[in-house]
C-alpha cells in the first residue's frame, strides 16, 4: 500500500458521503458548533466559548485538542467534509471560467493562474461573497471554490486550520505542480500590518513542503478599504530566508 492508494481512499469516502459524515456536515448548523468552526476557518481566537460547548464538538469527533494548544479538526477527511459542506451554494454558483492556466501540455502554469484569479475576483468576488453560508469566511470559500474549479478532477486542494494559527493554508497540486497558498483576514481593528507576520508563517510553510515560492493573499475586510476592484492588487516580497512571495491583496 502506498500514499497514493491512502488518498484515493480517503476520495472515494468523501465522495460517497456516507451517512455519518452527512450527519457531521449538518451539524455545522448548529450555533455552537458554528462558534467553533468558523474561526478555525477564518484564523482567528474567539470570544470565550463554552465548555459544554467544546466537549460536546470533541465528542462528536469533530475537533480534538491539539497538542500546540486550542482545537483543530479531528483528521483530514473531516477538514475536506467541512469545507465541501460550506462550498455547496458558492460552487454552484460559479459563473464559467475557461481553464487559461494551463500551458500546451497541460501543465499548470502559476502566472496565468494568478492572473485569471484577479480577473475572476474583481469580476465576481463581491457578488460570490454573498452566496457564502458563512459570511465571516466568505471570502475563503470563494477562493476555495474557485480553486476547486481549477483542479478539477485533475488535482487536489488540501487545506490546514486551527483556532488561533492566523491563517488558513492550502496546497494546491496539479499533475506534477504544486502551489502554496497562505490566506490572511485584515479586518477593522487590527492595528498591524498582517504582510509581516504572514510572511514569517508563509516561509514556516513553504519549507516545510520544500518549495521556494507562493502566494500570500490577504484579504482587506477593513471600514474604507476601498472597493474590491480597487483594492485588489498582486506585489511581490521576499521572506526571511530569501524565498520570493507574491503578495496577493483582495
Amino acid at each position: 500500500m502506498t500514499a497514493a492508494d491512502v488518498e484515493r481512499a480517503k476520495g472515494i469516502l468523501i465522495e460517497r458521503q456516507d451517512t455519518h459524515l452527512d450527519s457531521l456536515a449538518e451539524r455545522l448548523h448548529e450555533p455552537r458548533i458554528r462558534a467553533i468552526v468558523e474561526p478555525m476557518l477564518a484564523g482567528t481566537t474567539p470570544d470565550r466559548l463554552p465548555e459544554d460547548d467544546v466537549r460536546f464538538a470533541i465528542d462528536l469527533g469533530l475537533v480534538r485538542q491539539s497538542t500546540a494548544g486550542g482545537l483543530e479538526v479531528a483528521n483530514p477527511i473531516y477538514r475536506e467534509v467541512i469545507v465541501r459542506h460550506l462550498l455547496v451554494s458558492t460552487r454552484a454558483s460559479l459563473p464559467q471560467i475557461q481553464p487559461t492556466w494551463l500551458d500546451a501540455k497541460g501543465r499548470l502554469v502559476p502566472k496565468k493562474l494568478l492572473t485569471a484569479f484577479l480577473s475572476f475576483w474583481k469580476q465576481h468576488g463581491e457578488v460570490l461573497q454573498g452566496t457564502a453560508t458563512w459570511q465571516e469566511v466568505a471570502a475563503h470559500l470563494v477562493l476555495m471554490a474557485f480553486l476547486h474549479r481549477v483542479v478539477n478532477g485533475g488535482g487536489s486542494v488540501e487545506r490546514e486550520y486551527a483556532i488561533g494559527r492566523g491563517r488558513m493554508d492550502l496546497r494546491l497540486t496539479y499533475g506534477a505542480d504544486t502551489l502554496a497558498i497562505e490566506v490572511k483576514t485584515w479586518r477593522t481593528g487590527d492595528k498591524k500590518n498582517p504582510v509581516t507576520l504572514g510572511l514569517k508563517q508563509f516561509d514556516e510553510y513553504l519549507e516545510g513542503m520544500g518549495l521556494d515560492t507562493g502566494w500570500l493573499v490577504i484579504f482587506d475586510q477593513r471600514a474604507g478599504a476601498g472597493s474590491l476592484a480597487k483594492r485588489t492588487r498582486t506585489e511581490t516580497a521576499v521572506t526571511g530566508s530569501g524565498r520570493k512571495v507574491t503578495v496577493v491583496w483582495g
